[in-house]
Parts: C-alpha cells; sequence; structure tokens
C-alpha cells in the first residue's frame, strides 16, 4: 500500500516544461536540512525511533529484504536499549502520544513494532552488537542492582570496554521487571532471553548478595574504579491507615514479588486493593488470576473517572471500579483477621507541593466493602539505609548521576521512581559519564535537532491508514492461567504495513515529490541511497521557484 498518493507509479513523470510554479521567484535556493521527529525527542530510552521505523518502511528503496531490515533495525535500537522486547510491552510509549499522525489517523504503534523486532530477535538468538570480544581497559566497575538500570550500565560499559560485576540481593536478576511486573504482561522467557544476551557480553552477576551485610559499599569503592549504585524501588511506602497493619493485609511491591517467585499468599475470595498506578492494577489483575475469575475483588482509586485501556481491560476481567474514594481504616474481626474495607469517598483539592490534588473527604459518604485481604499500593521507595548507612547526603546526584562521593554514580529507582525506560537510558548515561571520567574526557553534551513544526507537515499528502490495533488474548484465557500473556503477537506483513505509516517527520524518506516538480532538474538521484539522503541537489540549475520545499511532505528541504 503506497505511503503517498503520488508514489503509486514506481517512475512518475516530471511536470512538463513550462507548467507552472511558484507565483514568485526567489533568490533562495534548497538546503536538506534533517530535523529531530517528535517521538525521536520523545522516546524515555533515547531511541532514534524514526531511523528505526525507516529501515523497516524503506528496506525495498535500500535493496534490503525484511530480514535484513529487521537485524539492522533491531541493532539500531539496541544501541541505545537492550531490551526491546520488553519495553515492547511495557513502556508506555510517549513516542506514540507525540506522532504527528495523529492528525490524520492515530499514532503509528511503535510498541507494537518494537516488540515484534525484540520477540524476532530473540527466536534468532542474535547477540548485542559492539562488545569488543575482551576488555580494553583494566578498570572493573562495580554495580549494586541487577534491574534495569544496572543491566543498562553493564551493556552500556561492556561495548565501551570495561570488565563489571553486578552484585545482587535477590535470587534472579531483573529488579522490578522480574518481581514487580506480572507475567501477564512481561512473560519470564522473553526478560530472561533479553537478560541473558546482557550476561553473555561478559558481566559478571553475583545473587543473593546484600550490600551492606555481604560487602560494603565502601569495600566496593576500594576494589573498584567505579561504582553505580541502582537498587531499585522495591519497598513500600509506610502508610498511616488504622487497622493496616497485621494478617491479611499486604504491600503491593511484596505481594507481586511473592506471586513472581511462586509463593503467592492466600487471599479468600473477597479483595479490596487501594491505589492508582500500574502496581494497583497489577495486582487487582492478579488476584483475578489466582482466584481464576470466581471472586469479588475491588479498586479503590483517587483518580476521577478517565478510562483508558488499562483500566478498561481491568475491568473486562471483573475488577470492581470504586472511583473517588481511598481507603480509611482497616475493619477486623474479633479473631484479628480482615472483615472489611471501610472506604471514603473523595474530592479533590487544591495542588500540594508535589503537585498532586489534596484529598478532601465528602462527609457522610462513607461505606464498608467486605474484604478478606486488602492490598495497599500507596508508593515504592528504595531501600538504601543499608547501602549509605545514614550518610545519604554524600550521595545525592548532579544531572549525570555522579554523587559527591569519589567514584559513586547512583541512579535508576534509587533517585526517582520511573518508568523501565526511563531508567534504561539513565543506565546507559552512567556508562557514558564513567567512561568518560575514567579517561579523562569530558563528557560529550547531548545536542539534539530542532524539531520538524508540525505544520511543515502536508498531511493530506500522505494515503490514509488505519492504525494496527492490539490482538488481546480472551478474557477467559486470561483468567485461567497466571502466566498467560494478556497482549498476543502481531504477524510480520501487519508490522511491516504499520511500520510503512511513518511520516518521516523531518526526514527525507525518498517519495520523489521534489523530483517530480522540479522543472530545471536540480534533483538527482544518489547511488548510495539511505534514509535521509536519496537526491543530491545541484544549486546551480535552480531557479529560486520553492516548488521543491512546498512540496516536500516531511518538512525536510528549506530554502536558504
Amino acid at each position: 500500500m503506497p505511503l503517498l498518493h503520488r508514489s503509486e507509479n514506481k517512475k512518475p513523470l516530471r511536470p512538463r516544461a513550462g507548467a507552472p510554479t511558484s507565483a514568485a521567484v526567489s533568490a533562495l535556493r534548497p538546503q536538506q536540512v534533517a530535523k529531530a521527529s517528535p517521538c525521536q525527542n520523545a522516546c524515555l530510552a533515547g531511541t532514534d525511533v524514526r531511523a528505526a521505523l525507516a529501515l523497516l518502511n524503506q528496506r525495498e528503496k535500500l535493496g534490503l529484504t525484511q530480514d535484513e531490515a529487521c537485524e539492522r533495525a533491531w541493532r539500531l535500537i539496541v544501541e541505545t536499549n537492550p531490551f526491546p522486547a520488553t519495553t515492547g510491552r511495557i513502556c508506555p510509549h510517549r513516542c506514540e502520544d507525540s506522532c504527528n499522525r495523529h492528525g490524520k489517523d492515530g499514532g503509528v504503534a511503535v510498541g507494537m513494532i518494537e516488540r515484534f523486532l525484540g520477540d524476532w530477535a530473540l527466536e534468532r538468538e542474535l547477540p548485542l552488537p559492539g562488545v569488543p570480544e575482551r576488555p580494553l581497559h583494566r578498570e572493573r566497575i562495580a554495580i549494586i542492582g541487577a534491574g534495569p538500570a544496572g543491566l543498562s550500565c553493564a551493556y552500556h560499559l561492556a561495548r565501551r570496554g570495561y570488565a563489571s560485576t553486578i552484585f545482587e540481593g535477590m535470587p534472579q536478576p531483573g529488579g522490578m521487571l522480574r518481581y514487580g511486573i506480572p507475567a501477564y504482561r512481561l512473560p519470564t522467557r522473553v526478560l530472561e532471553g533479553e537478560i541473558r544476551r546482557v550476561l553473555d557480553v561478559g558481566v559478571e552477576l553475583r545473587t543473593r548478595t546484600t550490600i551492606g551485610r555481604d560487602v560494603t559499599l565502601e569495600e566496593l569503592r576500594q576494589q573498584y574504579a567505579a561504582v553505580f549504585v541502582a537498587p531499585g524501588a522495591a519497598s513500600s511506602r509506610e502508610v498511616d491507615i488504622p487497622g493496616a497493619n497485621g494478617l491479611g493485609v499486604f504491600r503491593a511491591v511484596e505481594f507481586l514479588r511473592d506471586v513472581a517467585r511462586g509463593e503467592p499468599p492466600a487471599i479468600g475470595k473477597h479483595v479490596v486493593v487501594a491505589g492508582g498506578g500500574n502496581s494497583a492494577l497489577d495486582a487487582a489483575r492478579v488476584c483475578a488470576r489466582l482466584l481464576g475469575g470466581t471472586g469479588v475483588i475491588t479498586l479503590l482509586r483517587q483518580e476521577n473517572e478517565s478510562i483508558d485501556d488499562d483500566l478498561r481491560e481491568t475491568m473486562a476481567e471483573g475488577v470492581e471500579i470504586e472511583f473517588m474514594t481511598t481507603l480509611n481504616s482497616v475493619v477486623r474481626n474479633v479473631m484479628g483477621g480482615v472483615d472489611s474495607a471501610l472506604v471514603q469517598r473523595v474530592e479533590l483539592g487544591e495542588k500540594d507541593a508535589s503537585g498532586f490534588p489534596t484529598l478532601l473527604p465528602i462527609a457522610g459518604k462513607s461505606y464498608e466493602v467486605r474484604a478478606d485481604t486488602i492490598i495497599l499500593a500507596l508508593g515504592q521507595k528504595p531501600n538504601v539505609n543499608r547501602i549509605f548507612k545514614g550518610n545519604e547526603q554524600q550521595f545525592e546526584t548532579d544531572d549525570q548521576g555522579k554523587t559527591r562521593a569519589q567514584g559513586v554514580w547512583r541512579g535508576g529507582d534509587a533517585v526517582t521512581p520511573s518508568f523501565a525506560a526511563v531508567v534504561i537510558g539513565q543506565g546507559r548515561q552512567v556508562a557514558l559519564a564513567i567512561d568518560a571520567e575514567l579517561r579523562g574526557q569530558p563528557l560529550p553534551e547531548a545536542s539534539k535537532p530542532a524539531e520538524v513544526p508540525g505544520s511543515r507537515l502536508k498531511l493530506e499528502c500522505y494515503d490514509p491508514r488505519p492504525r494496527l490495533q492490539r490482538r488481546l488474548a480472551p478474557v477467559q484465557d486470561r483468567l485461567s492461567n497466571l502466566q498467560s500473556e494478556l497482549e498476543l503477537e502481531q504477524d510480520a506483513s501487519a508490522v511491516m504495513s504499520e511500520a510503512s505509516r511513518c511520516l518521516s517527520c523531518g526526514n527525507c524518506f525518498g517519495c520523489e515529490r521534489c523530483w517530480m516538480y522540479c522543472t530545471p532538474g536540480c534533483m538527482s538521484r544518489l547511488p548510495d541511497a539511505h534514509p535521509g539522503r536519496y537526491f543530491a541537489i545541484n544549486t546551480d540549475k535552480c531557479d529560486g521557484c520553492r516548488k521543491c520545499a512546498e512540496e516536500c511532505p516531511a518538512g525536510f528541504l528549506e530554502m536558504s
């Protein structure tokens, strides 16, 4: 299916000599000026989304087979993010939110494409590229925490010739990816496959090693040239809710961890989950699977009644949602067990210093909900007391993650709990910063070209194409198996078609419109074409008509 209306003919005709052009002739001449795309700037992991899509979308123009294009696109992604099969499933994909195609028929489904490429590479057991056969430098790096930040840092250090050792307190690596995200969203086989590739580049892993008990931070500083502290945020925040301490009340982080370890607690038939974030949704949906859809699960949310896909799917799985409510207290029976949850209806007040609205109880609007089990998903925090031993101020970070302590960097959820893609990017940035310091070189300044304004695009030139829709497992299949993945895979043809919806914002994709409309013949095809470089311009022939720049659908050509 063609991307542009005028691209149906493989050899489009030029307008005849003397065809009408712009009324006013300019002294300016066309220049090829690549600009950043909004998806590129919005990617939480720092991946060049547009470039990866271009390899798929333009594969025939580049003389690539589908497999060759997939491998090149995957290799480009893992230049920054070694976990595309993982983030393709769990990332919120801000790139999709910012996609200029929303102005026509829906943003490109980047997440599904990323997931497909990640799975494609796992099936073929492709090793991570760009890592030397043996370390190039004598310095060794210690990394605390085998979560996404620590693993990403280790990988990017290996690419730069450093050997590293990861110290992890849990029995297996992965951090919150393994112990906090349920298998219905991220299958264990996928996560383990991508972690195994990172370890295969020569990263040493020491599990069941607790910093502060088995080895101290100070000992690591003495033994290693640099230390990256990224233990994650694997502890729940303390809450002041009457009756919350005792049997039958679980914290979501610990509850999900027990389930991931194959040790789910008994929860009874009536479960109340309090919280509005992903952990609350995951806890509620895991309970629905543990009970096989036979229990009564109530989710208390402080948010209003806006319903997104995650919430809609949660409701389809039988979870009852109580909007604009909060847990007031836990009501216990004479035996000390949970009897019910006292629920308070609230309205939102002014925002506090943290930017969140205060909750104002509505007088006379409280009620009880039957409960055998209550799960609190009210925030997470890093457990760093053993690591820093009361001296955490010394380990405050700058913009690059470096602390005041010599040779110590800090990042990931241990600084600010965030999305996995964000901390994967942080791990890479810390690796770059450590390399720059150890080599005595300045850290390269991050620079981005100006983003192409959406107004520069010519959306009317692109054929309307509906966005690829997610394929979900039937509800009964989801609830019958704790390991059953929610979202089903897409076939290759659907993914390639979706990639071809990319507008190539700010970069040439070889649509030939400039060549078609240039009467003087300024445009000549390049023999070694690649994304962004399909034509050369001979400005000596140009008469300044501006038609090429006006007709460029991607906003690539400028008159200067």
